[in-house]
């Protein structure tokens, strides 16, 4: 055999040998630790090999990827105030660092579907509308000048390493002039909307020129809710809207103003919650509301509230608005509770999920002096960056819940939250996790095929078939 010959079979055996390495393992663990004693970084993400794993095992999860459920359309947090004033504290390259382990697709954790406050929320510095002077019902001086300085630089940051980043708003209050009350900070009982046609088609008009303001910044805002917690009077900017109100406003005032400016935002009914009631079915009676909205935003809602509102109205699309805020001890107890909140309401049909406060500073305060948790905080004053307990789980999530995933259904023999999904290419995943003291085996059936899939313990778990 001539040398040229020897040559070319060795290639031939190389190159054999590199694609059937690259090739994917038929199963595969990711996880992050949810011990209390580990510290957070800023890839937390680990695999864990699946070698040596026994048949043996109480749990057993079976797939069903023929029944399949609602679309999901991202993952994400809350763009807020005091997070873009943290954020900007910080050196360009360290700026750089915590949004590319926030947005990045590839090198991060890809979040997907992000929130962001129409004025100031309870997380702005303080209370501030676009619209500050009384009777400008054309809005004639409307300005978005605060949002420069902190908002929109950290929103604009994110989109440009993440372009496919989508993005829904919601206003905490309308501007004071435009409310009963006068102020944009609630406990009013006259917190609300003043009940005129003239007010509602100035304030349609001031959501209306947000989004085209926010779009000349390259921002497009993807979805609009007209009023977050329509039922909230708190000492922090809020107004009351109560269901007729909300349906009135919608559908003879915004979508018509959104209309006239052909503008594509798609507007949500709410966001709503269940605070010693359910307005959201209230609201969804009405058939030409239905008709009107591109589907409801809820927060704060328990799983059978969202089943029950799924079986009233299935054809009404639900979308996630606000993740459990705690109290901002940032503790792995309370991180250990987030995959329960995320399957309640993506196992009920909701699309999405959003996290509530991604960045915070050193307090980790609202401007009305209020303490929550946050995926990330930041100290100003000695630069440090502290990743949260939270912000490994959230990073799992996002890393294996993606835009276009198809929730499929499951059954697991135990009480653990779980979540299974099937990707646009035909991966199945499934979202669990171990909160034992030792490693174990679940036992995965899918068809005729058993495979046992070992997880470490004190964990939160993606396993992948691929």
């Amino acid at each position: 055999m001539n040398n040229k010959l020897v040559s070319f079979i060795l290639i031939l055996l190389a190159l054999q040998c590199s694609t059937v390495s690259a090739q994917k393992k038929p199963v595969q663990v990711f996880y992050v630790s949810l011990d209390k004693d580990q510290t957070i970084t800023g890839n937390p993400l680990k695999e864990y090999p699946q070698d040596s794993v026994t048949i043996k095992a109480k749990d057993k999860l079976w797939l069903y990827p023929h029944l399949l459920f609602q679309t999901i359309t991202g993952i994400g947090g809350c763009f807020n105030e005091i997070g873009g004033e943290a954020l900007l504290s910080l050196p360009k390259e360290k700026q750089k660092e915590i949004l590319t382990n926030l947005f990045d697709t590839i090198k991060g954790c890809g979040f997907s579907f992000c929130r962001t406050a129409i004025g100031a929320s309870d997380f702005g510095i303080d209370a501030y509308s676009y619209s500050e002077k009384a009777g400008d019902y054309d809005m004639k001086f409307f300005s978005i000048q605060r949002d420069e300085k902190f908002v929109l630089p950290y929103i604009q940051s994110a989109l440009a390493i993440n372009p496919t980043l989508k993005i829904f708003a919601s206003p905490w209050s309308p501007p004071a002039w435009l409310k009963e009350s006068k102020k944009m900070v609630g406990k009013e009982e006259n917190n609300t909307l003043i009940d005129s046609p003239g007010i509602f088609s100035a304030y349609a008009k001031y959501l209306s020129k947000y989004l085209s303001e926010y779009a000349k910044k390259g921002v497009a805002i993807a979805r609009i809710t007209p009023q977050n917690e329509t039922d909230a009077n708190t000492n922090y900017p809020s107004c009351l809207m109560p269901p007729e109100k909300m349906n009135r406003f919608i559908t003879r005032y915004l979508a018509p103003e959104m209309r006239r400016n052909n503008n594509p935002t798609q507007i949500w009914a709410g966001t709503y919650r269940v605070s010693g009631k359910f307005e959201a079915l209230e609201l969804l009676a009405d058939a030409n509301l239905r008709k009107t909205i591109a589907g409801i935003g809820v927060q704060y809602t328990k799983a059978q509230n969202i089943a029950d509102l799924k079986s009233l109205y299935p054809d009404v699309k639900m979308m996630h608005t606000e993740g459990v805020c705690d109290n901002g001890d940032n503790s792995m107890a309370q991180a250990q509770k987030r995959l329960k909140e995320i399957t309640d309401y993506l196992c009920n049909g909701v699309e999405n999920y959003a996290y509530w406060n991604m960045i915070l500073n050193e307090t980790g305060k609202s401007g009305w002096n209020w303490k929550q948790n946050a995926l990330i905080n930041i100290n100003r004053n000695m630069g440090a960056i502290t990743y949260n307990p939270d912000y490994a789980v959230m990073y799992l999530i996002s890393k294996f819940i993606k835009k276009g995933d198809v929730r499929m259904a499951h059954f697991l023999s135990n009480e653990t939250p779980c979540i299974a999904l099937k990707s646009p290419k035909g991966e199945k995943k499934m979202i669990l996790q171990n909160d034992e003291n030792m490693e174990k085996t679940i036992l995965i059936q899918l068809g005729n095929q058993t495979l046992p899939v070992k997880i470490p313990a004190l964990s939160l778990v993606a396993i992948v078939l691929n």
